[in-house]
């Protein structure tokens, strides 16, 4: 009776388990994967929020493929302060990157057509792409005192019914941003298919370096050894060598999940971006999915990221700080570099699995993490967890994996 589409394993693994008879026993958990803004303790006015969702003109329809005008103006404001010029009829507004995505996917590919996708990487990616009939195919990022793109490795993966090149700017959970000469790599990629870039920046104003060089002469520990702001590519919306699609929105900008407002920007060059458009208005044209109250209200609650990123920066830059101070040459535990975003991965001792890691830390102690391998992480005895939380959450959560760690050496 049912799509083989949504042919998904349901049953639970053992952390669902394990976390389930806790919560039914009435035990605490210190959560380290609590990635919702709205949770973690953020001030935001709401009054001006909730206001801006009372914009008069809400009453009346007025519907457009690509948004209401004034908010794609809004969100090229947004880009022209990352250096980046582009036009409202370049953006189209959706209520979420994963509608986002969907509307990329079917201008793109046709039913068994695949998307290079990088590994590790998000989980969502792969739902998505089952939703819309394409496979994923994975290329590696390498660690070095830092990730970066095998770039003898990703060639090797494009064949005939290669579509797209997905890069996630920073990536998650690694944290790690695309830096130039990684961006001349997938230019030179997608011009040889020919194939388009998806360009996943939901993540990007979150970098733990400075924004703005110069550099310091001496970089601190939370600042991958040669990585500086002057190394990232400051968005994909201006590329123009190749066909790209550069995604982000309220979620992680605003802090805003709960308002489910996003967009598509499209650049590249001129043959291939006038055909796209086109095509992505019709797509667009048949769902008409953003509502007029939040379209008007996109101005005011982009405006709003101004008070809650320094909010957001300082806590995770503080927990990461905090975390340094704790991991010292001889201890258990080890972190691996970041750049930015909202999470870190630790290294454990090998003698447990991930999984084996997450449950035990979870039965024993309290403790939720992430194992590595729901990111699709190719190393044993790597957990994920969240800067986000409070530093009082943080900070009780990590000294218990510690201990926990010591105790098995």
């Amino acid at each position: 009776m049912f799509a083989s589409r949504t042919d998904w394993s349901l049953t639970p693994n053992h952390l669902a388990l394990v976390m389930a008879e806790r919560r039914a026993s009435g035990l605490p958990v210190i959560d380290l994967t609590e990635s919702n803004p709205t949770r973690c303790g953020f001030s935001v006015d709401a009054e001006d929020a909730l206001g801006a969702l009372a914009n008069p003109c809400s009453l009346t329809y007025e519907p457009d493929p690509h948004g209401l005008l004034g908010a794609r103006q809004a969100v090229a404001g947004y880009y022209a302060e990352r250096g980046t010029r582009l036009g409202p009829e370049q953006i189209f507004l959706t209520t979420s990157t994963s509608e986002a995505y969907s509307y990329v996917f079917r201008l793109l590919a046709n039913p068994g057509d695949n998307i290079l996708v990088p590994r590790p990487g998000y989980p969502l990616l792969d739902f998505l792409a089952r939703l819309n009939d394409l496979d994923l195919l994975s290329y590696p990022l390498i660690y070095d005192q830092g990730w970066q793109i095998d770039m003898q490795a990703l060639p090797i993966r494009v064949n005939t019914r290669t579509k797209a090149v997905l890069a996630v700017h920073p990536n998650n959970p690694t944290g790690s941003f695309v830096r130039s000469k990684d961006l001349e790599f997938l230019i030179g990629c997608c011009q040889k298919g020919p194939l388009a870039i998806i360009a996943d920046e939901v993540f990007a104003d979150y970098a733990f370096a400075a924004p703005v060089p110069p550099a310091p002469a001496v970089l601190p520990r939370q600042v991958p050894r040669g990585t500086t702001s002057a190394d990232r590519v400051p968005s994909f919306a201006g590329v123009l060598q190749a066909l790209t699609f550069t995604l982000s929105g309220l979620s992680k900008i605003s802090a805003m999940p709960q308002m489910k407002l996003a967009w598509i920007a499209v650049s590249g060059p001129e043959d291939l971006l006038r055909p796209a458009l086109a095509r992505l208005e019709v797509i667009a044209d048949t769902y008409l999915s953003v509502s007029a109250p939040l379209a008007h209200a996109l101005p005011e609650l982009l405006e709003s990221r101004h008070q809650v990123q320094p909010q957001i920066l300082g806590r995770v830059r503080r927990n990461l700080h905090w975390l340094d101070e704790r991991l010292s040459r001889g201890s258990a535990v080890t972190r691996l570099e970041t750049d930015g975003g909202w999470y870190v991965i630790l290294r454990l001792p090998a003698v447990r699995t991930d999984e084996e890691w997450a449950v035990e830390l979870l039965y024993q102690d309290g403790v939720l993490v992430h194992p590595g391998h729901f990111y699709d992480l190719p190393y044993e005895s790597h957990l994920v967890v969240s800067l986000l939380p409070s530093s009082e959450i943080f900070e009780q959560g990590i000294l218990k994996v510690l201990g926990r760690a010591s105790d098995e050496l």
